[in-house]
C-alpha cells in the first residue's frame, strides 16, 4: 500500500494528470482498462479529489427479501469495512440498474462510514442527502440522486464489483474525482506518484510554455514553437519511460 505521503500529494492532481502518468508506467491498455466507461456525477466536486482503497458491497433496493434473509446484514457488512485498511472509498453495484428505486447512501450511513475510516463511495446507483453527506465529508460519484432508500441492504460483500462498466476488486487502488474514477491496478502503485508528477513537470516545461509564450510572434513563428515544444516533451516522455507520449507524430 502507499504510504500517508504519498497518499496526500496524489491528491494534489486532478484524476486526468494521474491517468497521463499512469499510462506510460502500465502494462494494461490505457484506451481501455482502470476508468470507468460510463459517465459518473460528482455531488460534491466541492471537496476535490478522493483516493483510497476499495471496500465493496453489493445492494438491490428494490427487493425486501435480502433484509428478511440476513437481518444481520448491515452488522456483518459494517465489521467488514472496519476491517480494512484505509483510507477506504465504499464501491456499490446496485443491482436494480438501470431501474433504480432506492438509494444505499443517506446522511446517516454516510456518518457511520466515516467513522469507519472511509472518504467517500463510488456507486452505480443513488445518493440521497447530500448536503449532509458533504457535511460529513464523505464525497459520492453516483448515477443520479432519488428521494427514499426503498429496501436497501448488503447483499454480499468484499467481493468484485461492476460499476459504470468497470470490474473493481477490493483492496484496489482508487484516484477519483469530478472527471470519473482510475483503478489501478496494484503493479502500478509504487509507481504512480513519480510518473504523475514528471507528466505535469513535462507539460509545464515543453508544451504549456510554448502555448504561453506567443507574445511578438507571428503566426509561423507560434506555430514553430509549438511544434518544436511537441518534439521536445515526446523526446522526454521517450527518454524517462521509452513510450510515446500523447501528441508524439513521430
Amino acid at each position: 500500500m502507499l504510504k500517508h505521503p504519498e497518499l496526500l500529494q496524489l491528491k494534489r492532481w486532478n484524476t486526468p494528470t494521474i491517468y497521463n502518468g499512469w499510462e506510460q508506467i502500465t502494462a494494461c491498455d490505457a484506451s481501455k482498462e482502470a476508468f470507468n466507461k460510463e459517465e459518473t456525477i460528482d455531488y460534491m466536486p466541492h471537496m476535490g479529489v478522493m483516493v483510497g482503497y476499495a471496500v465493496t458491497v453489493v445492494c438491490q433496493p428494490s427487493e425486501r427479501k435480502h433484509k428478511d434473509e440476513n437481518p444481520d446484514g448491515f452488522n456483518a457488512y459494517w465489521a467488514y469495512v472496519a476491517s480494512q485498511s484505509g483510507p477506504k472509498i465504499v464501491v456499490v453495484q446496485d443491482l436494480d440498474k438501470p431501474a433504480f428505486v432506492g438509494a444505499f447512501w443517506g446522511e446517516v450511513n454516510a456518518n457511520i462510514h466515516r467513522s469507519l475510516g472511509c472518504v467517500g463511495t463510488i456507486i452505480d446507483g443513488c445518493v440521497r442527502d447530500v448536503d449532509e453527506m458533504s457535511n460529513a465529508g464523505f464525497k459520492a460519484l453516483a448515477s443520479r440522486m432519488c428521494v427514499g432508500h426503498a429496501f436497501s441492504w448488503p447483499v454480499r460483500w468484499g467481493c468484485e464489483v461492476e460499476v459504470f462498466g468497470r470490474t473493481i476488486r477490493p483492496g484496489q487502488f482508487i484516484h477519483a474525482d469530478k472527471h470519473g474514477f482510475l483503478a489501478v491496478p496494484e503493479a502500478d502503485e509504487a509507481a504512480l506518484l513519480e510518473a504523475a508528477n514528471f507528466m505535469d513537470e513535462n507539460e509545464c516545461n515543453h508544451m504549456l510554455a510554448a502555448a504561453g509564450e506567443f507574445a511578438g510572434r507571428s503566426t509561423e513563428e507560434h506555430l514553430q514553437a509549438i511544434a518544436e515544444s511537441v518534439k521536445s516533451y515526446g523526446l522526454a516522455v521517450k527518454g524517462k519511460f521509452g513510450r510515446k507520449a500523447e501528441y508524439d507524430q513521430g
